[in-house]
């Protein structure tokens, strides 16, 4: 599927489960489609890129492996979002692969993430929590951070040290998860 094909198909996607949904099967049946949905996702200033974010999003969770061969796409492609509605699916995505590689269950990711990759979501999901983002994305950067405190020493502390000073300003829902946090750090 070419990236005209899969605009014109994103162009019915809207913010149904249904239609969602059924553009995630798609791309499942066709895993070739990764690589132009990231293209799409990085074009940021076209409508459907969130759009193209969500549908990764629903893929990803459903089968973590497609991302693999692609991961170098995709990590890049992370310090290029901005819009709200495109952070939010990118960051769960990193909260989903860091889960993976960490996971005590032998799979695919440890193969395939390298620490460059680990270093690159470690930057935006810094980026996502200290930024003007909905608490959506900073809770998923938050998770995200959490594990790979385990691969690098120096995020425990400084995490720690962001959520303090956000905590007072933060919503309940940003309350919660930074404790959440916060407790497991400790």
């Amino acid at each position: 599927m070419t990236i005209e094909e899969l605009n014109t198909a994103l162009d019915y996607v809207d913010h149904t489960r249904e239609k969602r949904t059924q553009m995630a099967k798609l791309v499942l049946d066709n895993p070739n489609t990764i690589q132009p949905l990231l293209a799409i996702i990085g074009l940021e200033k076209i409508p459907l890129s969130s759009r193209a974010a969500w549908i990764l999003e629903l893929v990803i969770r459903q089968e973590s492996n497609l991302i693999y061969p692609y991961i170098n796409s995709f990590s890049l492609l992370l310090s290029t979002i901005s819009l709200n509605s495109s952070v939010r699916p990118m960051a769960k995505i990193c909260e989903i692969l860091a889960h993976s590689y960490y996971s005590k269950t032998p799979n695919q990711s440890k193969n395939d993430i390298t620490k460059k990759h680990l270093e690159r979501i470690t930057t935006c999901c810094f980026d996502w929590l200290i930024g003007d983002y909905k608490v959506a994305a900073k809770a998923y950067a938050m998770t995200t951070l959490l594990l790979l405190g385990k691969e690098f020493e120096w995020v425990h502390p400084e995490l720690k040290i962001i959520l303090e000073q956000n905590y007072v300003n933060g919503s309940a829902a940003y309350k919660a998860r930074a404790r959440m946090t916060l407790k497991k750090i400790k």
